[in-house]
């Protein structure tokens, strides 16, 4: 469903910020980009978004040049799912859903009672229906991720472009995270989402992109990409990946592990 080659941008030409990525996000996919800080994945997906101009390469949507495609009919393939955030103005859960119906709304339209339907029927299916007044600002860390992730639904595209998810959520709420996007994918969405957590891939994500200093160090699937040696070297410094096997169950799954000294 989406293609990007050899996308590459700067703000500066004697300063790439991003060089000559490439990737395939397609039906059920979840793709893990995993990198430090300031490496240049907020950057790309900004250029996914259209928010930034990539300076060379493409971006293709069902085999169609994102650059040709209107921002209206962008915002009907992919949807954008920003770290929880802070609204200036103090709107109920329901209303910042129903935000997500904007791009399907003629100029200067209200939304009709179809659209209230769908943003409900996201709440709905993410499990916050009774949230719907309760006003967004007062609401916890989790609980925003999930209305923002419902406003994403909302919209029907069918590409959910996900900054740091659950950046800021406990452990319970970063596993109710995941496991709502896991079932995402499983309904057909295509996810690419960014992670401080590389034990994430393992998780919830069947394609993994190590990124550094603006390129891909490595890309394919978890069991290949998260290794000791390739995380050792993307955060500059030791990782163990080993296996721990989970009771009582008895399934092996993979973890990754800080080394102190």
């Amino acid at each position: 469903m989406l293609t990007v080659k050899g996308l590459s941008y700067y703000y500066r030409p004697d300063r790439m910020i991003l060089k000559d990525i490439s990737l395939a996000l397609g039906g059920h996919d979840i793709l893990c980009l995993l990198g430090p800080n300031g490496t240049g994945k907020t950057t790309l997906l900004r250029c996914l978004l259209s928010l930034n101009k990539m300076k060379s390469g493409s971006i293709e949507i069902d085999g169609r040049d994102l650059k040709k495609i209107s921002a209206q009919k962008r915002a009907k393939m992919m949807a954008y799912v920003p770290q929880a955030t802070t609204l200036a103005f103090p709107y109920e859960a329901r209303e910042v859903v129903l935000m997500g119906r904007v791009t399907h709304l003629a100029t200067g339209r209200s939304p009709t009672n179809k659209d209230r339907e769908l943003a409900d029927e996201a709440m709905e299916r993410l499990g916050i229906l009774h949230m719907s007044r309760f006003l967004f600002n007062e609401m916890s860390g989790g609980e925003k991720q999930m209305v923002l992730v419902a406003r994403a639904l909302a919209q029907q595209a069918k590409i959910l472009i996900m900054d740091e998810p659950t950046a800021n959520l406990d452990y319970s709420n970063q596993v109710k995270m995941l496991q709502v996007i896991k079932v995402l994918a499983e309904q057909g969405y295509s996810v690419l989402m960014t992670s401080h957590f590389p034990d994430h891939a393992f998780l919830a994500c069947n394609k993994v992109v190590l990124m550094r200093d603006g390129f891909f160090m490595a890309q394919g699937h978890p069991d290949d990409v998260v290794t000791t040696e390739n995380l050792s070297k993307l955060y500059a410094t030791p990782v163990c990946v080993t296996k721990a096997t989970l009771y009582p169950r008895d399934e092996v799954t993979k973890v990754c592990i800080p080394i102190m000294n």
